[in-house]
């Protein structure tokens, strides 16, 4: 795969399970050599001159890699020594990083006393303590609960705002339309689609109908939408989507002949397209959430690197 993208945005990098995500972060952060080609961090040259590259990012695996046996404001002082920061600016940096991430209060407190979503904080504390310009993300929001992630989200935005570049790969459709500039979809290892989330979606066309169906009505159903879009619908699960190609008028003959035919589904809407319908589109099957071959390994802190000084 070729790859390439500016300083200042959040990439986001989708795929399958197995695709290679984590594979590329490995690759890009020094913790595994490339086999073929070249792959360049900031200009530099990860096969070349990998400490190089070290000075320049931060890393986030898709584990919260920190010791449960000391606080928090251990951890992330620990990571900065490190960096080689000297010790007056590591304890400045993390009290720093622990207030930015909503730490401070449990700052000295055992990790071993946190949640995950915390752990998952506390994580990226570690990530951005030695500033990197470029951070690369591995799932970051993986098993949080929904109040940790948005706070996450918000965390995110605000690195990036201040001028760090982020690569982000994520199984969370919703985190890559919020946070990413530009979406690369990789399947296999390759490349397949990259845009932004609007050049995506257009790929699909316009509207589409979306249909929950009753288990029992599922044969008739699909029969039904194949005949009103001229090709079969895509499933997932007991929900059918078909292309609106006429808007307002698809639904309403969807809605007048599913009437005729005596079929009621659970639901039907009329909507955009989203990320999770083209992913669909490019890979054959919905997103996972759960960890497949080759994606299991967590990105270790070893690969965290201080900024380089100027």
């Amino acid at each position: 795969m070729s790859l390439s993208f500016e300083p200042g945005i959040v990439y986001g990098l989708l795929g399958p399970n197995g695709a290679g995500k984590t594979t590329l972060i490995r690759i890009l952060a020094t913790l595994s050599r490339l086999t073929s080609g070249t792959a360049k961090v900031g200009g530099i040259d990860v096969a070349e001159h990998p400490m190089a590259v070290r000075n320049r990012i931060g890393l986030g695996g898709q584990f919260a890699a920190v010791d449960d046996y000391q606080t928090g404001r251990e951890n992330v002082e620990m990571v900065g020594r490190l960096y080689n920061l000297s010790d007056t600016e590591t304890r400045r940096r993390a009290g720093e990083v622990l207030e930015r991430i909503r730490l401070g209060e449990a700052a000295d407190r055992p990790v071993k006393t946190y949640s995950g979503g915390m752990k998952r904080r506390l994580d990226l504390a570690a990530s951005i303590i030695g500033r990197p310009e470029i951070l690369f993300l591995d799932e970051p929001t993986t098993g949080v609960d929904p109040g940790s992630r948005l706070d996450l989200w918000e965390l995110i935005e605000e690195l990036v705002q201040g001028g760090t570049t982020l690569l982000l790969t994520t199984q969370y459709l919703e985190e890559a339309d919020r946070l990413a500039d530009r979406i690369g979809v990789i399947d296999h290892g390759k490349l397949i689609a990259e845009g932004t989330s609007d050049e995506l979606k257009n790929r699909l066309g316009g509207d589409v109908v979306e249909i929950h169906a009753e288990t029992e009505d599922v044969d008739n159903l699909t029969s039904i939408l194949t005949m009103i879009a001229g090709e079969e619908p895509t499933i997932r699960g007991l929900s059918m989507t078909i292309p609106a190609l006429r808007g307002v008028d698809t639904l309403t003959q969807v809605v007048r002949d599913l009437d005729s035919a005596g079929v009621r589904p659970r639901d039907i809407a009329l909507r955009k397209p989203t990320l999770d319908d083209v992913f669909l589109a490019l890979t054959g099957h919905a997103v996972e959430t759960a960890d497949g071959p080759g994606e299991t390994e967590s990105a270790q802190p070893a690969a965290r690197g201080r900024r380089r000084r100027r």
